[in-house]
């Protein structure tokens, strides 16, 4: 072989190796659509939002319109959201159900997780102020493992359950972030904030039929699901809003999940918009 034509052709090679290294790399990597920033949602029935998917199941529902505010701003990269949660969950429940390992270990190319744990936790797990941090952080480690590209995004519950006990619970989120040096994404304020404007025009009303008194039965006939009658919003308010716990069930309607898409879509965008800088800062 003609000494003279070998490093051109091993420079070529090596440039084609790098070209692919590039082109592979695990951090470029996309979920579903290539070119988009993945976000993934980790939380329970306050994240998933099972009733307004049945109620409305064209939606747009909480991933959707995360993703349509982003867009909205031009100047951010266009971003993809996985809305990987379930009722009921706690956080030893993600991970001990197998539901962790099908549903998020493997999701390629993540770039922010945002995780919204603490109602269930503090329900149903034993000795809860010892345990929930060390389900925190141990949920932590396997998002750090598998999705090692990812920022974490601890944050607090909404306004759910009483005053005393989200207080409780969001003061656990914030100290196991801080032992795993996590900023807190708080949108426990501006939930509440809107609350002020209408006490329930953010929950979903879900009331036994049983409990409805047997005239008013046509009339709840195209709203029962089930053993319960399931309303978006206000509109049976009028006739049976004084029955006894027809406003009890806090869990958000479609009005409440755009309330936490908005406030995510703000910190979310700042966040977005400091790496931003960060990375021209670096290039010059």
């Amino acid at each position: 072989m003609n000494r003279s034509h070998q490093k051109p052709l091993f420079a070529r090679i090596g440039f084609l190796v790098v070209i692919v290294a590039i082109t592979t790399s695990p951090s470029r990597v996309q979920a579903e659509h290539e070119g988009k920033l993945q976000i993934l949602l980790l939380g329970d029935s306050t994240t998933e939002g099972s009733v307004p998917r049945r109620l409305k199941p064209e939606g747009p529902h909480l991933e959707t319109v995360l993703e349509q505010l982003l867009a909205a701003d031009t100047e951010l990269p266009a971003c993809h959201v996985i809305n990987s949660s379930q009722g009921g969950e706690t956080i030893r429940r993600l991970l001990d159900s197998g539901r962790y390992d099908r549903d998020a270990s493997k999701l390629p190319g993540i770039d922010y997780i945002f995780i919204r744990y603490g109602l269930n936790d503090r329900a149903k797990i034993e000795n809860f102020t010892e345990n929930f941090p060390k389900h925190f952080a141990e949920l932590c480690e396997r998002l750090r493992h598998d999705h090692p590209s990812a920022e974490l995004v601890p944050m607090t519950v909404i306004p759910f359950s009483s005053e005393e006990a989200s207080t409780q619970i969001n003061e656990l989120v914030r100290q196991a972030a801080a032992t795993e040096n996590l900023e807190v994404f708080d949108i426990y304020p501006r939930y509440a904030a809107e609350l002020n404007k209408g006490v329930n025009s953010l929950n979903y009303r879900r009331y036994p039929l049983a409990k409805i008194p047997a005239q008013y039965h046509p009339l709840v006939q195209p709203f029962v699901h089930g053993p319960s009658v399931e309303v978006m919003d206000n509109e049976l308010d009028p006739i049976l809003g004084d029955l006894p716990g027809w406003y009890s069930d806090r869990h958000p309607n479609l009005a409440g999940y755009n309330v936490i898409a908005h406030e995510t879509a703000k910190y979310l965008g700042k966040r977005l918009r400091q790496r931003q800088n960060e990375t021209a800062s670096a290039s010059q």
